[in-house]
């Protein structure tokens, strides 16, 4: 280990690690134990030390490809579910038996986008997972496959894992992947630079991510990565992009792979996944003055201020806040049924209450459910 360390890494008493398929996992070899085995040794050591550890691990669908006689990973959804059904099984043995080696227990935790951006789920899935630490515990953390479905999706584990480290309300997170870092050009390609260090958008002018996916066993890409640790640094969070053979090295702060430093403060964690794992069941246009209320002054949304209503949804359902442009500006669960509202569109809570009930005096959007989102 050479150079400097980098304090923040070095110093996380609770990290966030996540680790790709490609790095675990082969479409004909399945779960690659040797790559398992050396990947929990170094996690155990830093659990040793002292450190809380979660795991989010992609890897049940390629576990699964050979076992059903696949070749490679399918893209319908309900062969993708078939195998992740097989294969979360056969990951979460191996990992049983990998840290039980250590002496550690694991637990596993399936989540999808509904379940924590509901009140109530979202409750549950903080509180399993802190109290899983806090018995010393590892969690072992995956997006559930086998139920999700294209609405409520993740789309891929690095956005998971970035919103898992600021609801566990982690110092750090670590992503691996078969990747040394990032680059500013391809790195198959002579010249491509890698980048040791990003302390804000600007360095990253210039760089070309490649396209989320491939032909091999993941679906995440370097887009999606840096995605992530973007969103984990504007929370707070600082973030390592490195290969998983780099993972030692990267747990105790060595200037391996690229650093991302935190660009911002903690907010609220249900605002967080309100804003990015959420897919919008909806839409609701907003008149100028509903627009300054909502974005400006981070009031309510009520009825008063709706000019239309997009979409088939009932209430609980996320939904984007539109302006009169069209363009999105905030997002917020909302407290009707779509086929409620246009009965009440332009009309004030007052009136609504006194000719419907009582029940017709709320918001639409409550201001505690709702997250501007205009730049």
């Amino acid at each position: 280990m050479t150079g400097a360390l980098r304090s923040d890494v070095a110093a996380a008493r609770r990290v966030v690690v996540k680790v790709g398929s490609s790095s675990i996992a082969g479409t004909r070899r399945g779960l690659l134990g040797d790559r398992v085995d050396a990947l929990v040794d170094a996690l155990a050591d830093r659990v040793a030390a002292g450190v809380e550890v979660v795991l989010v691990s992609s890897g049940a669908i390629a576990a699964g490809l050979r076992p059903l006689g696949l070749a490679r990973r399918p893209r319908d959804l309900a062969t993708q579910q078939a195998a992740a059904s097989v294969g979360q099984g056969l990951l979460l043995h191996r990992y049983t038996e990998a840290f039980a080696r250590h002496g550690l227990t694991v637990g596993q935790v399936l989540l999808t986008a509904e379940d924590v951006t509901r009140r109530a789920h979202y409750r549950n899935a903080q509180r399993t997972l802190t109290t899983l630490l806090a018995v010393g515990a590892v969690p072992v953390v995956n997006e559930n496959d086998t139920v999700a479905t294209d609405e409520i999706r993740f789309g891929d584990n690095d956005r998971l894992a970035a919103l898992v480290a600021h609801l566990v309300h982690a110092d750090l997170l670590v992503l691996l992947s078969d990747v040394d870092g990032l680059y500013d050009g391809d790195p198959r390609r002579p010249g491509a630079r890698l980048l040791a260090e990003v302390r804000d958008d600007t360095d990253l002018a210039g760089v070309r991510l490649g396209r989320p996916g491939g032909a091999g066993v993941g679906t995440g890409g370097m887009a999606t990565k840096v995605e992530a640790a973007r969103l984990a640094g504007a929370a707070g969070i600082p973030a390592v992009l490195a290969a998983a053979t780099a993972v030692r090295e990267a747990l105790a702060g060595a200037a391996v792979g690229t650093h991302f430093h935190r660009s911002g403060r903690r907010v609220a964690t249900r605002l967080l996944w309100l804003a990015h794992a959420t897919s919008p069941r909806g839409r609701l246009v907003l008149d100028p003055g509903a627009v300054r209320a909502v974005v400006g002054r981070r009031m309510s949304l009520l009825p008063a201020g709706i000019t239309g209503v997009q979409g088939d949804f009932q209430a609980g359902d996320p939904v984007d806040l539109l302006d009169e442009n069209g363009d999105v500006v905030a997002r917020g669960l909302v407290n009707f049924d779509a086929s409620e509202l246009p009965g009440l569109l332009g009309r004030s809570t007052r009136d609504l209450a006194r000719e419907l009930g009582p029940a017709y005096e709320r918001e639409v959007v409550h201001r505690d459910d709702l997250v501007p989102l205009r730049r």
